[in-house]
């Protein structure tokens, strides 16, 4: 199997069964972003707790990369203080700046890296992203 074709699988797996999507009953950072230009929107939820991502989920519409993105990075940022959930999403976006990056945390995203050769889709892969980079900075006030 070759590595475009694996890509393709990891990226559908979390579109058609994502990981932490849904919404939580207890008290969270929310933020609600969209990408106008081709209509993705996610509603990402962080519940912090001592300065840690306790717990992440999102909901939302969107393509498989938009949807398979926020799945990928609501895994990643479990546990993480909020210095390392945003470090994340640094490497992230130079990941779809086209530099070589791993993500031996948890290699999955490591399967987006390729929507950096078409630059309207980077839009959808990076939305979750920059929600949670809103999100760290509102569970810093919090």
């Amino acid at each position: 199997m070759q590595l475009d074709d694996l890509y393709r699988r990891v990226i559908m797996d979390h579109y058609k069964n994502p990981r932490n999507r849904g919404t939580m009953e207890d008290e969270a950072v929310t933020v609600n972003l969209n990408n106008p230009t081709c209509g993705d929107r996610i509603s990402l939820q962080l519940q912090v707790q001592d300065g840690k991502v306790k717990l992440a989920k999102f909901t939302g519409e969107g393509c498989s990369i938009s949807m398979s993105s926020a799945s990928m990075m609501t895994e990643a940022v479990k546990g993480r203080t909020l210095d390392e959930a945003l470090a994340l999403a640094e490497r992230f976006s130079s990941l779809m700046k086209g530099e070589e990056v791993e993500f031996e945390e948890y290699e999955d995203i490591e399967a987006l890296s390729g929507v950096n050769k078409f630059p309207a889709r980077i839009k959808c892969a990076t939305l979750a992203w920059n929600a949670l980079r809103k999100g760290v900075e509102q569970g810093r006030m919090n």
